[in-house]
């Protein structure tokens, strides 16, 4: 039984995924926030171009 909890402690493969995981969770809520800005900015100059077009 102690064997198998030391090696359990020594292994990291599980670790790493997680870690990339997390790391591509935060990257996405990143991207996710600056497409919203932008998303917005964008509606806005759209509409004052049209509303100027018209």
């Amino acid at each position: 039984m102690l064997n198998m909890v030391k090696r359990l402690v020594r292994e990291e493969e599980g670790q790493g995924m997680a870690e990339y995981g997390l790391i591509l969770a935060l990257i996405a809520v990143v991207v996710i926030g600056a497409l919203t800005g932008i998303g917005q900015k964008l509606l806005t100059k759209f509409t004052e171009v049209d509303t100027a077009l018209q």
